[in-house]
């Protein structure tokens, strides 16, 4: 069971599989709906960020505009699907822009997940840190906009720990899957997209964001694209319209107890 809030971005705001909820409802940082906000605010739930995660403009330019069936941005159009069963959602996307657009998208998902819950991925999995996990490391390269470790890194980004101050962003490289288990429950999240870079977003927030009234947030994000913020992609790192226009993209979620 998924529902949405066509007026705030087409924002998910609930995810109920094998009889839990997955999705944090949010700091409570904004009521109603963004439409029109200039600056991303933290809602909670699913956004829809396209056709960039970071950069201009920030989280994307969707969730601030409401939605119907579709939504447009600039010359694109994205429509999108739900299919439900007792423990799979299955979302369905369709855009149609110019031939050659570049772009970087992510199911932005904030899990309601305690301490101790645990993401997993394939073995031999590359991860892509960020500069806000520059301290929590030895060195970091004057410059980069990440730096690239085998997952799991030197960073336990893999478990959902106590708070600590720190908040660091990932990306894991060629991960169409992930597996996110908590409270004798799992969900596992797949993304599918042929011919297109597949990846997954981390966002693991133990009181270290935002500075001035930090709270705690755990984000696995399936996305296309290999960068957070479409500037920065190099060849390879961001999904590319073909030639007729059109690219589609399923994501399935699946929940069952262990």
């Amino acid at each position: 069971m998924v529902t949405i809030d066509s007026l705030d971005g087409g924002r998910w705001t609930s995810l109920h599989l094998a009889g839990r909820e997955w999705l944090w409802a949010g700091p409570g940082l904004v009521a109603g709906p963004r439409t029109g906000h200039t600056v991303f605010t933290d809602a909670g739930g699913l956004d829809e960020c396209f056709p960039t995660v970071r950069g201009t403009p920030d989280h994307g330019g969707l969730w601030n505009q409401p939605w119907s069936e579709s939504v447009t941005y600039q010359d694109t159009q994205l429509i999108r699907t739900f299919t439900t069963t007792t423990d799979t959602v299955v979302a369905d996307y369709h855009l149609t822009a110019p031939p050659g657009y570049a772009f970087t998208w992510a199911a932005h998902a904030l899990l309601d997940c305690e301490v101790g819950a645990t993401i997993s991925v394939a073995d031999g999995t590359q991860c892509r840190l960020y500069p806000e996990a520059a301290p929590l490391l030895d060195d970091w390269p004057a410059g980069a906009p990440w730096v690239s470790s085998p997952w799991p890194t030197s960073i336990d980004l893999g478990t959902y720990a106590p708070t600590d101050g720190t908040a660091v962003g990932a990306v894991l490289v060629d991960c169409p899957t992930a597996t996110v288990r908590d409270r004798g429950a799992e969900l596992t999240l797949t993304l599918s997209c042929p011919g297109q870079p597949i990846s997954t977003a981390l966002w693991r927030n133990l009181g270290g964001f935002p500075t001035a009234a930090p709270y705690r947030s755990l984000g696995v994000e399936p996305m296309l694209g290999r960068v957070f913020d479409l500037a920065e992609a190099g060849p390879g790192d961001a999904a590319v319209v073909p030639p007729s226009g059109e690219l589609a993209w399923r994501l399935t979620l699946t929940a069952r107890p262990v």
